[in-house]
This record gives C-alpha cells, structure tokens and sequence, in this order.
C-alpha cells in the first residue's frame, strides 16, 4: 500500500464497461507487461475473457468520487460512461476504449490468465499508452506529478504527496 486505483475499460465503443480496480501493476520492462486481478463473478471478467483486450486508464484525484462509484455498481445493470459523464476514446492498438477524461491510458493485450483463488491475474502486453500532452515539458519529459493521479489504501483514496528523492539519489 499505497496501490493505484486505476479505472479498466473493456468491451467495444458500442458496448463500453468501466470497473475500478486497485490490484494492478508493472510486472516486466521487456516486453512491457502489466496485470489485473478480477474476481470471476464480476460482469467485466466475462468480457476480459471474451475479448482479451482492456485499456488501464489512470484517472486525476478531482474525480475519486466517480471512480469509487466505476467499483460499486455493476456495468451488468448501468452504463458507467454515461452515469459518470465520461467519453469513449477510441483506441490506437486494441478493440477497448479508453476514458477521454484521464490524462494516461495504456492499452492492453492479455497474454494469460492465471486463476489464483479469489481473483483471477490477467496478465498481459502493454501494447500503446498514451497521455495528456500537458503532462510533458518542452523537451518531450513526462511529468507525472502534473497529472494529479489518485491511490487506494486500507478502503480510502488518497492524493500523492510530495517527491523525496529520485531512483538512484543514494548513490
């Protein structure tokens, strides 16, 4: 803890679903790899399955509240996109759409899926990301502090604070 709560778009941009998930992370560098892990009774892991395909979109801390509401009610019985006002963007590499409303998506290529007890880990490629063109400097650097991205601890939601050092400040 700290983990990201992050918002994965499945489905098709006629048929979009939004769930909110925190268990998420890098698993590789070469090729980049990341993971998600659902539970088999949701409705979205009948469409991971399905289609193999999912966007990890990272949304700003303003909209918390709309991500929490993404991971308590079901895409089975409501449309998030519509009930939360957010807008399909269409994808470079995959059939899922993206959330125009989040400054960093990635695009994903599910390469297994590992059943591990209460959730299943669908691992997979990351095939394109894209991001805001605000959180870049002049020189092309990615500044991720200017996205204002939102973490998940112990059933809360959380900002990210101040840095304290860069990797490798030690030496």
């Amino acid at each position: 803890m700290p983990l990201p709560a992050v918002m994965v778009s499945c489905g098709s941009l006629e048929k979009p679903n939004i769930i909110t998930i925190a268990w998420t992370g890098i698993v590789n560098s070469t090729p980049p790899m990341t993971y998600i892990s659902v539970r088999p009774s949701r409705f979205t892991h009948a469409i991971l399955t399905e289609t193999g395909e999912f966007v990890i979109n990272l949304p700003r801390a303003r909209d918390a509240r709309l991500v929490d509401y993404c991971g308590i009610y079901t895409g089975a019985k409501v449309n998030k996109f519509e009930k939360c006002g957010f807008h399909e963007s269409e994808s470079r590499k995959v059939g899922a759409p993206g959330i125009a409303e989040c400054p960093i998506s990635l695009e994903c290529r599910v390469t297994e899926v590992k059943p591990l007890g209460s959730h299943d880990c669908f691992i997979a490629e990351i095939v394109a990301v894209t991001a805001d063109e605000e959180l870049f400097d002049a020189s092309g650097k990615l500044h991720m502090e200017r996205a204002d991205l939102l973490a998940y601890a112990h059933g809360a939601y959380y900002t990210l604070g101040r840095q304290v050092g860069n990797f490798g400040f030690s030496a």
